[in-house]
């Protein structure tokens, strides 16, 4: 045992790894989640994962007993209604609810449960939705019911004196402070909603309020105490001329799977879940424990099978059923599903909730507190992590969730997604972005209505990569612990953020910083080493001694595309399959031939065919495209040949690409008359021979001794178009203008790299390693980017404004003349999408 473990232990030794079950977290990990082995699954607040023998026991219990729909009398429809009333119980008694006093309504998530809080809910124009700024979406949508029948919504903030052990409820802990009324309608600021207060009104009505047992954005929990307090209106701020009864509704998704709420002491009248994030299996249900009372008050317009008592066809007349269950829940509920929870129960039933909050909560404190400690060597520190959990603390009252960034040493921030893709990299699972909860996001990161609004204008949506806008996160990275978690997940990520993250240097120690001079570059003997063509984006390429350029770059390259049913572009990274397609083009003959380990026709494609079948403009990468259409027999083949309905396309023209720099006499850049074909950005790719060997020289050195097969890369891993020979490693970074024969390339910057240069083909059989991007980005990193190879432009050799395109060829073994200084026009933007020969 290393001295790091012992430390730990020593100081988490009582709480962590389940000292009075059966078996420890060790021996559990090992028996019963092999699946995890070299993995660091650090996601468990989006979703837990299932052991081997809970879904042994599931598969054993399915296959061994024949249950049937419930909505019926039959032997098999009678030994499923009897499994789905003893999982009600379950249910209720995981959160000490009495059956006297709660109800169990199943749902297909703690999502559907919201909104059938919200569709259910009697609300009025009198009625107030009130919930706290740290809430999932799945909450905010309940507005949506509220202000389509009148009613104000108010989001607030929870302020609170002391710790959640030393608040033992008393009124004057806690202050609601109030963000802005919505309303809709004409009187959206009448007499009851003005300047952020509610005034007295009349009548009868219900008015709700939700928060979280723990929000999942930040892992900060809440005080339960408020249950009580704002059912009876005693909290500072809180609006007491709001006029009606106010019932609680309690988002428990996130935090019953370490405390669940006792219902029996914090008597809420709505609570949801879902069941995945207690134990992983079965996805798709979840659960709306609801109070009698509360229950007798939602008003559900819909019936469907097994909700009704009588219903007549052909007049108005329906008789719901007397069973709050029966009513609320649509149809016939997922019973098979149902049937299996009590397997996951029986996990969570060994373990205890109190052991598993106690081991998780071990390790995230212990995660918690070495984050802070990081620094990077100007003292600056590394991890600035959100939420109530931002000091150092010592108890293990803390959530098992951190949710944090991370600050170069100049202050600047690393990207989630820069921190993402590096963790994948190293088998590390986290999350990434706001989880769905914009309030938190945008509280903990600082973010105004208008920056919200800037960066929603600038592009940025929820999964994208826009991590970093103006200097600012627009989200942030999470890792959450769950009951079979260990120490070594928390020693691995944390071995993770020093290798990667802290004091490392950003510029490259070969040669990146570009030389801004005006003479050529002396090199020696730098030569064209090969060719390559790929005229279908994503599928094979071919080798050419010599090929003509065109104005997109190497005629015909990438052309033509694959489109899916559903339109979107086809890729290896959705269809390893396109790896295995065969192209070659035959300049004398007008063809291009394309051939398939999966069809024994080889399919002709006449290059100076005028095609009929146009289609509408389509959209790539951002690029919109004029296309020609094939007929459904070259479709068809292509379909066989893949195993899916897809749409064989030619590029006929491209919208032209404009650029924000001027060159002389204030023209655009030359990027803007650049036809690009199928391509992202740049319209070659150039990999140096000798950056290559420099490669498999670190790839050598990374994988000696550790018992791992030896990882060799060549030129064509990363698929070029052309390669060189005789530069020394690297050097092509500063290259800015390139002159081979009488043709003239511009560099657009180095090529970003993803995991496609990770997926190898053998025998038709797609391979998937960490290699070689895991290594590069060990000293290839810059700014978020794994940058190797360079890209070009083709300076397409126009005269004037007559449009008159000179012939040039390329061809193997010409010279190959760089230059360090930029052309009068170049454009210097740094390339930030992906190459697109992939």
């Amino acid at each position: 045992m290393d001295q790091s473990k012992e430390e730990f232990l020593e100081r988490f030794g009582a709480d962590y790894g389940y000292p009075d079950a059966p078996r420890g977290v060790d021996e559990m990990r090992a028996a019963d989640f092999k699946r995890l082995e070299g993995t660091v699954y650090l996601d468990h607040a989006g979703a837990t994962l299932y052991s081997e023998p809970q879904m042994a026991d599931v598969v054993k219990d399915l296959t061994s007993n024949v249950y049937g729909n419930p909505h019926s009398q039959s032997d098999s429809s009678m030994a499923a209604s009897d499994l789905v009333t003893a999982a009600r119980h379950e249910v209720l008694k995981y959160f000490n609810a009495s059956p006297r006093d709660y109800k169990c309504i199943f749902t297909s998530g703690a999502t559907a449960a919201l909104k059938l809080v919200g569709e259910c809910f009697p609300w009025s124009r009198e009625s107030c939705y009130m919930y706290t700024m740290e809430n999932h979406n799945s909450v905010l949508g309940i507005r949506e019911y509220a202000l389509s029948k009148g009613a104000t919504v108010l989001a607030v903030d929870i302020n609170e004196d002391g710790d959640l052990e030393s608040n033992h409820g008393s009124p004057s802990s806690f202050k609601i402070s109030t963000h802005s009324n919505q309303r809709r309608g004409e009187d959206a600021l009448s007499h009851n909603c003005q300047n952020g207060n509610l005034s007295a009104v009349s009548g009868n009505n219900w008015n709700l309020f939700a928060f979280p047992s723990e929000c999942n954005f930040s892992g900060q929990k809440f005080n339960l105490n408020l249950v009580k307090l704002i059912k009876e209106g005693k909290v500072a701020g809180f609006p007491s001329q709001q006029q009606g009864q106010w019932m609680v509704l309690l988002d428990a998704a996130k935090g019953c799977a370490t405390e669940p709420p006792n219902l029996d002491v914090y008597p809420a009248d709505f609570v949801v879940c879902s069941f995945y994030k207690i134990f992983g299996y079965p996805t798709g249900i979840g659960a709306l424990i609801v109070k009698n009372e509360a229950a007798g008050l939602l008003n559900k317009a819909y019936f469907s099978g097994g909700t009704v008592a009588v219903s007549i066809a052909d007049i108005d007349f329906v008789k719901k059923r007397k069973s709050v269950e029966q009513v609320l829940e649509d149809g016939t509920i997922s019973f098979l599903s149902i049937a299996s929870l009590r397997h996951g129960f029986k996990i969570i039933g060994m373990l205890t909730t109190s052991a598993i909050s106690r081991h998780t909560a071990s390790l995230a404190t212990y995660v918690r507190n070495k984050m802070l400690d990081m620094k990077h060597g100007n003292n600056k520190k590394v991890c600035i992590i959100y939420g109530h959990q931002a000091s150092k603390v010592a108890d293990l009252k803390m959530s098992p969730t951190i949710t944090f960034n991370l600050k170069r040493e100049d202050g600047t921030w690393f990207g989630y997604r820069e921190v993402e893709k590096l963790a994948s990299l190293s088998g590390i699972h986290l999350r990434t972005g706001c989880f769905c909860n914009p309030g938190a996001c945008a509280k903990y990161l600082g973010l105004s209505h208008s920056d919200l609004v800037s960066n929603f204008e600038a592009g940025h949506v929820c999964w994208d990569d826009n991590d970093v806008i103006k200097g600012k996160p627009t989200g942030a990275v999470r890792i959450s612990f769950g009951y079979m978690s260990t120490y070594e997940d928390a020693a691995g990520f944390l071995k993770f953020l020093q290798s990667s993250f802290v004091s490392k240097p950003i510029t490259f120690s070969n040669g990146l910083d570009l030389v801004d001079n005006q003479s050529q570059q002396v090199v020696p003997d730098v030569r064209l080493k090969t060719i390559t063509i790929y005229p279908v984006k994503s599928c094979q390429g071919f080798s050419a001694q010599i090929w003509p350029l065109a104005i997109g770059g190497l005629k015909y390259d990438r052309e033509w595309l694959l489109q899916g049913s559903g339109g979107e572009i086809l890729t290896q990274k959705k269809v390893p399959e396109l790896g295995s397609i065969r192209t070659l083009i035959n300049l004398e003959l007008g063809k291009l031939f394309i051939e398939s380990p999966k069809r024994k026709d080889k399919l002709e494609i006449s290059l100076l065919e005028n095609l009929t079948h146009l289609t509408a403009e389509v959209d790539v990468y951002g690029q919109r495209y004029e296309v020609e259409s094939y007929d459904d027999n070259v479709n068809t083949w292509f379909s066989e040949a893949i195993g899916r309905h897809c749409t064989f396309m030619r590029c006929s023209s491209s919208t032209n690409r404009s650029c924000s720099h001027t060159g002389k006499n204030g023209r655009l850049c030359r990027d803007t008359r650049s036809k690009l074909s199928f391509v992202n950005e740049g319209q070659l790719l150039l990999i140096s021979e000798e950056s290559v060997s420099d490669l498999n020289s670190r790839l050598s050195s990374s994988n000696n001794g550790n018992g791992k097969q030896r990882v060799i890369v060549d030129a064509m891993r990363f698929r070029p178009n052309i390669v060189i020979s005789g530069s020394t490693p690297y050097n092509e970074d500063n290259w800015r203008r390139i002159h081979i024969g009488d043709a003239y390339f511009t560099s657009m910057g180095g090529c970003n790299r993803c995991q496609m240069i990770n997926l190898q083909q053998n025998s038709g059989q797609v391979i998937k390693s960490k290699e070689p991007l895991a290594t590069l980005a060990s000293y290839r990193r810059e700014k978020g980017k794994i940058l190797f190879g360079v890209l070009l432009n083709y300076e397409d050799g126009l005269d004037g404004e007559r449009e008159i395109l000179a012939e040039r060829w390329l061809q193997v073994g010409q010279e190959v003349h760089p230059s360090t200084a930029a052309t009068p026009e170049r454009c210097l933007a740094t390339v930030e999408s992906l190459h697109t020969g992939m």
